[in-house]
């Protein structure tokens, strides 16, 4: 079972956490980023820097601006629960607000 955590507790985990970024403008059909780290802070960095994964390269290489909206306590198989569902969008609270 997986806990949603506050964004501001979830900095470093033992367990880990899977977290979603949302993008300002899509980057094809990308409007998301879900991924899982034991250390949030620093993963959002090399993010920013465009590391980590290449999607968020080319995101940071396009000048996409995006935000941590939400992190849940949890393994790599969280993560990949997540993503299968292929729902990012239903997860992500800024897209379930633009949907009212």
């Amino acid at each position: 079972m997986s806990t949603v955590l506050d964004l501001a507790d979830a900095v470093v985990s033992n367990n880990g956490v899977v977290y979603l970024l949302h993008f300002n403008r899509p980057l094809a059909h990308a409007r998301h980023y879900m991924g899982w780290t034991t250390n949030l802070q620093e993963r959002l960095h090399a993010h920013e820097t465009g590391h980590g994964s290449r999607l968020m390269e080319v995101v940071a290489e396009w000048g996409i601006t995006w935000r941590l909206v939400r992190v849940w306590e949890g393994h790599r198989d969280l993560e990949r629960s997540l993503k299968a569902q292929h729902n990012s969008p239903r997860l992500c609270p800024v897209c379930r607000e633009e949907g009212k």
